[in-house]
């Protein structure tokens, strides 16, 4: 068995999050705890309260971060360290937290910053993103193209699985595309409720923002190779971060070279670390021989657990 964490992405939030794992973890708890000192507001009252600003871009991306650090530290305390990581998106923070390249503290500060750059990068409204289902690769882009030279800015924005490309853009140049893509047969658009146009050019204020953040912020050499977003290849060093960051925020998300990046390497065994499970179903679409898990209560941190012991007792019998 060689695991790989994968780590969830913004979307991916929901209130109550973790509010079991911190009445029942020390560890879980103490690392939530660890979050509201570094940001100096309450994390517990963001994740646990429904009346909370959980869903603005600038507290998701902490919350999501923070969350997933946390059943990153439950896992490796039961022994369970992952040989690779990547993440989508946000979620690739957590990998170079997981990694040992970032600091936690530093990694959640940045995040919410970065969070709040793309927000005023593009007014609400005049940015949107939607998921393109079952219509060729060649096709999403040959339309994105073809409507931005009319109607704004549209590219095809994350490459999430076989079968599924989510395009991103100006507001207008979305639902353009929107209209001539659900004209494919068997085609299925659904416009994705996001405060704006992630992953394009547009972004390229908050892009600039972030670089000079990063300049100052002391990047370390990973421990696990994490896999990056922007070509879906190992980053080969801590020189290598900083720009591959920026380069993130206004590019392409190459989440389906992510994962066969990892599998070429010999991952069999995925673990989405964080909330939700979306990330489990890409994995699953990418390749069904892989196994794949996500932990993001106590059922699913016992059922993945128990799945490895069986495993274990397997190899000890042969």
């Amino acid at each position: 068995m060689k695991i790989g964490f994968i780590y969830s992405g913004q979307g991916a939030q929901y209130h109550g999050m973790g509010k079991e794992l911190y009445e029942t973890s020390k560890t879980f708890s103490k690392t939530i705890d660890e979050a509201s000192e570094a940001l100096g507001w309450d994390m517990k009252e963001l994740l646990f309260n429904e009346a909370s600003s959980l869903n603005e871009t600038e507290f998701t991306q902490p919350a999501v971060l923070a969350l997933s650090t946390a059943i990153d530290r439950l896992l490796r305390e039961e022994g369970i360290i992952p040989e690779m990581v990547a993440g989508l998106s946000l979620g690739e923070y957590s990998a170079l937290v997981a990694s040992g390249a970032l600091k936690f503290d530093e990694a959640l500060r940045l995040v919410q910053k970065r969070g709040r750059w793309m927000t005023e990068a593009v007014p609400s409204g005049e940015g949107a993103m939607a998921a393109v289902m079952n219509v060729d690769r060649q096709i999403i882009e040959q339309t994105c193209e073809e409507v931005s030279r009319s109607h704004g800015v549209v590219i095809a924005a994350n490459y999430n699985m076989p079968g599924q490309i989510v395009i991103s853009g100006e507001t207008a140049a979305v639902e353009e595309a929107q209209q001539r893509l659900s004209e494919q047969p068997k085609s299925k658009v659904v416009r994705l409720n996001v405060s704006g146009p992630f992953h394009t050019p547009l972004l390229a204020p908050a892009a600039d923002k972030l670089e000079t953040a990063l300049s100052h912020l002391a990047i370390h050499e990973m421990s696990i190779p994490v896999v990056s977003n922007v070509d879906g290849h190992v980053i080969s060093s801590a020189e290598e971060i900083a720009p591959t960051l920026v380069k993130q925020i206004k590019s392409p998300v190459y989440w389906e070279e992510c994962v066969q990046t990892m599998i070429e390497k010999g991952i069999d065994t995925f673990v989405e670390v964080g909330p939700g499970k979306a990330l489990r179903s890409f994995v699953k679409k990418i390749d069904r021989k892989v196994a794949v898990f996500n932990v993001e209560n106590s059922q699913t941190f016992e059922k993945l657990i128990s799945k490895i012991k069986e495993y274990e007792e397997t190899q000890n019998d042969k």
